[in-house]
C-alpha cells in the first residue's frame, strides 16, 4: 500500500482498490430481473395465443365442437398467465433479496475502506517509523 504518499493519494488508492472488486459483487444480479420481467411478457404471449385459439374455434369450428376448442383456449391462456406470473414473481423476489444482500455487502467494503484509511491515517507515523526500519 501506498502509505508513504499523502492522504489525497492513499484515498485514491483505496477506491481504486474498492471500484475494482465492486463490478464482480454485482455481476449478473440483473439477469434476475430480467427473467422475471420476459417470463411475465412469455406468459402474456400465451394468453394472447390462447385468445386467438378462442376466437378462431369461435369462427370456424362446428357448433358442437365450439365449446370444447373455447374451453381448451382458455384453458391454454389461463396456464400461460399463471405460469408467467409465478415465474416472473419469483424470479423477482430474487432479485430484490440478491441486490439487498450485493447493496449491503458494497456497503461493508466502504465502511471498511474509510476505516482502514483513516487508520492508516492516524498511524502514519508508526507505520512510517517501522517501514524505514526495515
Amino acid at each position: 500500500m501506498q502509505v508513504e504518499k499523502g492522504d489525497a493519494e492513499v484515498q485514491a488508492a483505496m477506491d481504486e482498490a474498492s471500484l475494482r472488486e465492486m463490478p464482480k459483487l454485482e455481476a449478473r444480479t440483473g439477469y434476475l430481473s430480467m427473467l422475471g420481467n420476459v417470463a411475465t411478457l412469455c406468459g402474456l404471449l400465451g394468453t394472447v395465443s390462447g385468445l386467438i385459439t378462442c376466437f378462431a374455434a369461435v369462427a370456424s369450428v362446428a357448433a358442437e365442437q365450439k365449446s370444447q376448442v373455447l374451453s381448451q383456449g382458455i384453458a391454454e391462456a389461463m396456464n400461460c398467465t399463471a405460469f408467467g406470473l409465478g415465474t416472473g414473481i419469483i424470479a423477482l423476489v430474487f432479485f430484490s433479496v440478491l441486490q439487498g444482500r450485493t447493496q449491503h455487502m458494497l456497503d461493508d467494503v466502504n465502511e471498511t475502506s474509510v476505516g482502514v484509511l483513516n487508520l492508516i491515517v492516524a498511524n502514519r507515523d508508526k507505520i512510517s517509523t517501522k517501514a524505514k526500519a526495515a
